[in-house]
């Protein structure tokens, strides 16, 4: 290792030579440092990344990680995952090297997360993006011991209670917004055909068969940095064509025959979902309905699915969800009542043999 200071602009230099992981010899220069303690610590770090050494600070297995799930995450995904880590997770970790952090150390981290007053569900993500970077060390750069394995986790992976409306509170809120015909067409979509607000926002007018009452949805809407994105929708499953009642295509013909000059291949909604938001809270002040989220119209749509007698299956398929097994855990507190039902018509049943035998 080769370390130099530039006389004129009075930085230091380090240089010098390192395998790749396909084992071929090359040549690193890097200049610009203001110590030479900092130039021959930056060199340090590269070569241990080179060697997949875990003896490498958090902070420098954090960018190996980053790097190698890049390409295999959507934009959208891998936004929001820097984002946990950076601000909850790095600043903690940032400076102790791998092989040094014990379950003890991710204790502390979670217990300082606790005194926090974060919800239950976001401790629960917070805690499996650092689980997720010692998984990935251990399963591509041999960790022999995995802390969070052995601290545990925290939070829950779901809320205690779900908010929804009903159809009553839904069409009581509805009242609120119909003064704005764009945020009464995207609420009416939301609510009746239960598809997430990134598939609402990137809808076209060619995804609406208005013969057959589908619409196709094959993308989804995000801004990110001020820039409109359109990208492949969450999952496969989610490529989906969702059945819509007559009412509802007369609303959109209604709507997309007032959006004059526009093209099939243009986004019929030109607003985001901040925008939805504010027309939420704007529609419940002015009806009084309870307070819910914009996503939480989706779950008003399974909870109007349920109370129709759809099966998990058929519920599984209109909203995307890649597996059953998404839908009965997300919406099993909604099927008791209708098993009460089964139950006593399933009585009512015995009581018909009965007395046909009679």
């Amino acid at each position: 290792m080769n370390l130099t200071k530039d006389k004129k602009l009075g930085t230091w230099l380090v240089q010098f030579y390192y395998t790749d992981w396909q084992g071929k010899k090359k040549k690193k220069l890097k200049r610009g440092f203001r110590t030479k303690a900092e130039a021959s610590q930056w060199a340090m770090d590269f070569l241990q990344q080179q060697q997949s050494d875990l003896d490498m600070v958090f902070e420098k297995f954090v960018e190996l990680y980053y790097e190698d799930i890049e390409n295999r995450l959507k934009e959208t995904t891998m936004r929001t995952k820097k984002y946990i880590i950076d601000l909850k997770i790095l600043p903690y970790f940032k400076d102790k090297r791998i092989n040094d952090i014990k379950a003890a150390d991710i204790r502390k981290w979670q217990n300082k997360l606790l005194h926090e007053g974060y919800t239950p569900t976001y401790l629960k993500t917070i805690n499996n993006q650092l689980a997720a970077i010692f998984n990935y060390a251990e399963r591509y750069y041999d960790l022999k011991n995995n802390p969070c394995k052995k601290a545990g986790t925290i939070g829950k992976s779901k809320a205690d209670e779900m908010l929804y409306w009903t159809k009553d509170e839904y069409l009581q809120f509805l009242e609120g917004v119909k003064d704005k015909e764009m945020s009464y067409m995207a609420f009416q979509i939301l609510y009746w055909t239960g598809m997430r607000i990134g598939e609402l926002l990137a809808l076209t007018f060619n995804d609406i068969d208005f013969e057959e009452r589908k619409i196709s949805i094959t993308k989804t809407y995000t801004r990110i940095n001020g820039e409109d994105k359109v990208t492949t929708p969450k999952t496969p499953k989610s490529n989906r064509k969702v059945n819509i009642p007559k009412f509802l295509v007369e609303d959109l013909k209604d709507y997309t025959s007032k959006l004059y000059g526009i093209m099939a291949n243009e986004r019929i909604f030109h607003c985001t979902s901040s925008y939805l938001t504010s027309e939420m809270k704007r529609g419940v002040n002015k009806t009084g309905v309870k307070k819910i989220r914009l996503h939480d119209l989706r779950h008003s749509h399974a909870s109007l699915l349920v109370e129709m007698g759809v099966t998990p299956l058929e519920m599984a398929e209109r909203l995307g969800h890649e597996k059953i097994e998404t839908t009965l855990n997300t919406y099993s507190h909604l099927y008791p009542n209708k098993q009460a039902q089964l139950a006593d018509r399933l009585d009512g049943e015995f009581d018909r043999e009965e007395e046909e035998e009679l």
